[in-house]
C-alpha cells in the first residue's frame, strides 16, 4: 500500500475507563515481576488521598508500569504511552486504559484527553521524562508540566522506582535480579495546596522530587550485579573515550569496556563501578562520564560546531498502530539548526522532515531497537513517528540526544529566556 496514503492513529478518540474484568488481570499480570524483585512501595501523605489524581512516574524499564499498577490497585487508571506500545494490540491498549502520545511534541489533544480522565473519576498516569533513562538518572522535564498540575486543580502523586535501571538498563535489557528494589509514591501536592503554589514553584518541587541516581542508589545498598555480560552495550551510552577523547571507538565485551582507538580499557564491577585496567580511573560512577559527554558536546554547540552528519538511513515510519511502514532510503542531518531527514520511497517519491532545533526539547532513541535494524531516531510530528536508523559507525544516537536538549536550551538562553535545571 502506498505509505503516504496510511490511515492516521486517531488521537482524539476519548479515553476508555479500564473494563471491570481487565483489572484483576492487569493486576495479576504485574504482580509475578514486583515480587520477584520484592520492590517495597512506602507511601507518604497518601491518607485519604482517593481518584481523580494525577501520577506522575519516573521511567527506567517496563518493570515501572508494573509497580505502579500494584501501587495504585484497585483503581482505574488512564496511562500514557508512546504510540510504539499500541502496534499490534491497539484495542487491547484502549480498553485497559491507555492514551496514545507521539513523543516531544506539544499535544493540546492530550491535554484535553488527561481532564477527561480525571472528570471520570480515574488517575492520570504519566512519565514525564517520555523516555526510558539512558544511564539511571533523571532526564529532562517539560515546563509545561507545573502549568498542567495547577490547571488539573486534583491532587498531583508522584511514583520514584529505585533499582529498575540497574536490574535492566536501557543501553542491554538483560535482567539482572536485581531486589529488592523501592519506590517512593507521595502526595506532593493537594488541591488546596496547588491553589497557593505558582507555577514556578510546582515546576521546582517537581524537579527536586524527580531526582534519583540508580548507580548511587545500587551502590549505598550493596546491591550486586552478577550477571557475567553486565558491561555489554555500555558503549551505547559511553561512546567518547576520556583517555584520548575519541568518539564512537568504544565497545565492551563480558564485563570489559574498552576503546578501540588508544587500546585503554575498564571493569565494570559487580557494583556497577569502573576502574581502569592501566592507569588513572577517569570515572568511576557512569552518570559521570555520561555528564562529561554532555559537557562536552555543549562546547561544541556554544562555539556552532555541532554536527553529525550527513548520514545514511532508512526509514519507518508508523501512522497508526497496524504496523511500520519502510518509507526508503535517505539521508539525516543533525546539526546546529536540528534535524533535518529526507530520501526517496520504493516509487522514486520524496519525503522529508525537519524539526527545527527551537521547537524540540529532547529526542527519544533506541539501542538494538527490535533487535534488527541497530540504533535509532525517534522523530515526531503530530501526524507521524519516524524511527530513523542510521547506517555505519560513525554516529553515537546517545550524542544526538544530548544535543537535542542542549541545543534548544542554548536557543532559549539566546532568546532571553531563563533556563531553569531540570525543566526544558
Amino acid at each position: 500500500m502506498d505509505a503516504f496514503n496510511f490511515k492516521r492513529f486517531d488521537m482524539t478518540k476519548p479515553p476508555v475507563r479500564t473494563k471491570w474484568y481487565l483489572r484483576p488481570l492487569t493486576y495479576i499480570l504485574s504482580a509475578p515481576d514486583v515480587r520477584k524483585h520484592k520492590t517495597q512501595i512506602t507511601k507518604t501523605r497518601m491518607e485519604g488521598i482517593k481518584p481523580p489524581y494525577i501520577l506522575l512516574c519516573n521511567h527506567n524499564s517496563f518493570l515501572d508500569f508494573k509497580v505502579a499498577t500494584k501501587a495504585i490497585f484497585p483503581s482505574r487508571a488512564n496511562y500514557v504511552v508512546a504510540i510504539d506500545g499500541f502496534i499490534g494490540r491497539e484495542k487491547l491498549l484502549r480498553n485497559v486504559g491507555c492514551i496514545c502520545k507521539r513523543k516531544f511534541t506539544n499535544d493540546i489533544v492530550l491535554v484535553k484527553q488527561l481532564h477527561r480522565t480525571l472528570k471520570n473519576g480515574d488517575i492520570a498516569v504519566i512519565y514525564p521524562e517520555a523516555r526510558y533513562s539512558l544511564c539511571g538518572t533523571t532526564a529532562v522535564l517539560p515546563e509545561s508540566l507545573g502549568k498542567l498540575c495547577k490547571v488539573m486543580k486534583v491532587p498531583v502523586v508522584t511514583l520514584i522506582c529505585h533499582g529498575n535501571h540497574v536490574t535492566s538498563p536501557f543501553w542491554n535489557l538483560a535482567e539482572r535480579g536485581i531486589k529488592p528494589t523501592e519506590a517512593e509514591m507521595t502526595c506532593l501536592y493537594t488541591p488546596e495546596e496547588l491553589k497557593e503554589a505558582t507555577v514556578d514553584e510546582i515546576n521546582r518541587k517537581l524537579v527536586e522530587t524527580f531526582q534519583y541516581d540508580d548507580y548511587a542508589w545500587q551502590k549505598e545498598r550493596g546491591l550486586k550485579t552478577t550477571y557475567e555480560k553486565r558491561a555489554e552495550g555500555l558503549q551505547k551510552v559511553l561512546y567518547q573515550c576520556p583517555a584520548c577523547r575519541t568518539e564512537y571507538r568504544m565497545n565492551t565485551e563480558g564485563t570489559r569496556l574498552f576503546c578501540e582507538a588508544c587500546g585503554k580499557g575498564w571493569q565494570l564491577s559487580e557494583l556497577n563501578e569502573l576502574s581502569a585496567e592501566n592507569g588513572k580511573t577517569e570515572f568511576s560512577h557512569i552518570p559521570d562520564w555520561y555528564e562529561w559527554e554532555r559537557a562536552n558536546v555543549r562546547e561544541e554547540i556554544e562555539r556552532g560546531t555541532y554536527s553529525t552528519g550527513p548520514l545514511s538511513v532508512h526509514v519507518d515510519s508508523l501512522p497508526n498502530a497496524k504496523k511500520y511502514v519502510r518509507l526508503g532510503e535517505g539521508t539525516m542531518i543533525h546539526d546546529m539548526d536540528g534535524f533535518r531527514v529526507f530520501g526517496t520511497d520504493e516509487q522514486d517519491r520524496p519525503f522529508s522532515m525537519t524539526i527545527e532545533a527551537p521547537t524540540q526539547y529532547s529526542v527519544h532513541i533506541e539501542y538494538e531497537y527490535l533487535g534488527k535494524y541497530g540504533d535509532c531516531v525517534d522523530l515526531n510530528t503530530l501526524q507521524d513517528t519516524w524511527y530513523v536508523y542510521p547506517h555505519g559507525k560513525d554516529f553515537a544516537v546517545t550524542k544526538m540526544a544530548l544535543a537535542t536538549e542542549e541545543l534548544y536550551q542554548k536557543y532559549k538562553r539566546d532568546a532571553g529566556e531563563p533556563c531553569k535545571p531540570g525543566l526544558a
